[in-house]
């Protein structure tokens, strides 16, 4: 709360309206389910926290640390009336009212205008970012786990692999992996393709069935206590031709060019610039379809965002993922992925699972 306020203070916001999520998990310490009934937290700059929430929602809420004041709606009524309420109990009527604009939906902004016709409700994701940037010792802890559950998943799997096995049965035994070495749920849906099809770069797994020769692409991570992990590794099925050996070396050497430049005070765009380059140089230009990577937490997508024209500095306790990637479309797709935490002198890489291609 206290983060939030000098946050709130900085960007002029007198009230926070937050739908349940990453960010409201991260204040709260609780999870909650949406749905078509509206959960929207409001914290307010001065004063106690208080929540619009279905009836049903009312012993979850009650468990919170410390629990909001509750404005409680039935179905039969309708959640308007709790909105206005709790508009009215804390004086917002002409508020500065900031919300997470990717995430907030648009009948719950609508019911914030509606119950505070003169306020004000603005998309403050810009200032909202620096929330849950920088990672303390007890979050990056988390990340470890996931990562240590995600690396151990992906070598228990990648025995089971066979020739004539399903893009999605290979992905189920991973995610099956994940569940039993304690992965609490998967950061987002698994992303596993064999031959062509590797060079769809996010795209979940089809029926087609891995043949000799194929390259394989798997994008995964586990999500351990709400954070997450993203790793990507390649691999090809039997034997590597030398046009896949030399494709993937292009990565590995953009990878390893964007890691070798990270650390304090360089800008995260020229990490990206850094990968580019060598993609660039290498005459593989033409197959870039994304930026370098993307910061990871309680979302596997987050800032600080490796990418053109991103000039924030990066800063210790930011964690990033580095995935530079090229693509020949019906052919081959290669990504190299790994998390980076920015330290105090310079950066260190979580993931250890080897980048060569691996022949399997």
């Amino acid at each position: 709360m206290a983060k939030l306020r000098d946050i709130m203070r900085r960007a002029g916001l007198d009230i926070v309206a937050l739908a349940p999520g990453p960010s409201h998990f991260y204040i709260s310490g609780a999870r909650h389910i949406r749905h078509e009934r509206p959960i929207v937290a409001l914290y307010p700059l001065d004063g106690q926290p208080a929540a619009v929430i279905p009836e049903l929602e009312i012993p979850l809420f009650q468990r919170h640390a410390q629990p909001p004041r509750l404005f409680v709606y039935g179905d039969d009524e309708g959640s308007a009336g709790a909105f206005q309420a709790a508009f009215r109990a804390m004086g917002a009527a002409d508020a500065v009212i900031g919300v997470e604009g990717l995430r907030m939906r648009f009948f719950e902004g609508e019911l914030l205008r509606r119950a505070a016709p003169r306020a004000t409700v603005i998309d403050a994701s810009h200032a909202l970012v620096e929330l849950r940037l920088h990672k303390d010792r007890h979050e990056i802890a988390k990340l470890r786990r996931a990562v240590a559950i995600s690396e151990a998943a992906l070598k228990a799997t990648l025995t089971r692999i066979k020739v004539g096995m399903s893009e999605i049965e290979a992905a189920r035994i991973l995610e099956g992996h994940i569940a039993a070495l304690g992965g609490q749920g998967l950061a987002f849906e698994t992303i596993l393709h064999a031959g062509g099809n590797s060079a769809l770069p996010h795209s979940p797994p089809l029926p087609y069935r891995i043949q000799p020769g194929d390259p394989l692409l798997i994008d995964f991570g586990a999500r351990v206590e709400g954070y997450c992990a993203d790793i990507t590794r390649c691999f090809v099925v039997g034997a590597a031709s030398q046009a896949q050996l030399e494709f993937h070396a292009v990565v590995q050497a953009a990878n390893r060019a964007a890691r070798d430049l990270a650390g304090p005070g360089i800008a995260a765009e020229a990490l990206d610039m850094a990968a580019r380059q060598v993609i660039i140089e290498a005459g593989y230009g033409s197959l870039l379809r994304h930026r370098a990577g993307h910061g990871i937490g309680l979302e596997a997508y987050e800032a600080p965002y490796i990418a053109p024209g991103n000039r924030r500095l990066l800063e210790p306790g930011m964690v990033f993922t580095l995935e530079p990637g090229i693509y020949r479309i019906g052919e081959i797709g290669i990504r190299i992925e790994d998390m980076l935490l920015i330290t105090d002198d310079g950066a260190e890489c979580l993931t250890s699972l080897p980048r060569e291609l691996v022949v399997i």
